[in-house]
């Protein structure tokens, strides 16, 4: 049983992770870094099956960001074909397990193949209602917040002026409907949060972890847990107020 299951403490209900370390796990074997992304499939599997299992509400992977493009061509290349090859296969999983998929990012730039998958896995798992999973594919959050303002003003125009606050720009945003994430979780050892979500993250708490992607297993995700039951939130205000929103949220 894992740490998190005997603390006693409140589960995050949304859990994100940065996925970072691929390349560096590969190289320390003497591997490609496409062995590495390899890898890193097998330990993505691992980490949805865990949350579904424990009860975690909504988990958000950041596959792609739009910054990634710059890697060079033959490594993207790759990475857009292990997902396309890979996609329905894990959503199949993910389905009979009664998870929901949804995609986070541009479509645009994505192959029509990949495009047409993704909007498939969607379809296809609409209804269940376990485990969401957002998976980010070709993301930014600046991105995603130029396209948020975009969409408003096309709907509302010159209304905006009048009435244009948080509540509005988040129904414009792609993670509409969900709460924000509790806990942002990178690997690598990396101490940033590399232009991901960040509206929703305002106060996640943090936690970075020096284990490579392909080695961040369930006894890892455990320790991530843990430190987050550890954590007194206080969304800026002073502890009292904070256990009381704290608690108010997990009892939603």
């Amino acid at each position: 049983m894992s740490a998190a299951e005997t603390s006693g403490r409140q589960l995050p209900r949304h859990i994100a992770i940065i996925m970072d370390g691929n390349g560096r796990w590969a190289k320390q074997r003497g591997l490609p870094r496409t062995a590495g992304h390899q890898e890193g499939v097998k330990r993505t599997r691992e980490i949805i099956e865990e949350c579904g299992r424990l009860g975690v509400e909504i988990l958000t992977l950041y596959v792609f960001s739009t910054e990634n493009w710059r890697r060079p061509p033959e490594e993207v290349s790759f990475l857009m074909g292990l997902l396309e090859d890979s996609l329905m296969d894990e959503v199949e999983r993910m389905h009979q397990r009664g998870a929901r998929v949804r995609f986070l990012g541009l479509r645009e730039g994505l192959s029509p193949q990949l495009a047409a998958k993704m909007r498939a896995a969607e379809e296809k798992t609409a209804g269940n209602t376990g485990l969401n999973v957002n998976l980010a594919i070709n993301y930014g959050g600046r991105v995603e917040l130029v396209e948020a303002l975009r969409r408003a003003v096309e709907e509302h125009g010159e209304d905006l002026k009048a009435g244009f606050d948080e509540s509005l720009l988040e129904k414009y945003l792609f993670t509409a409907g969900q709460p924000d994430p509790d806990l942002v979780i990178r690997t690598s050892g990396e101490q940033r949060i590399s232009n991901f979500l960040l509206w929703q993250i305002a106060y996640a708490e943090l936690y970075f972890t020096p284990v490579l992607w392909p080695d961040f297993d369930r006894t890892e995700l455990a320790k991530a847990i843990a430190e987050y039951q550890r954590r007194r939130r206080r969304f800026g205000g002073v502890e009292s107020v904070a256990s009381e929103r704290a608690e108010s949220k997990e009892n939603i």
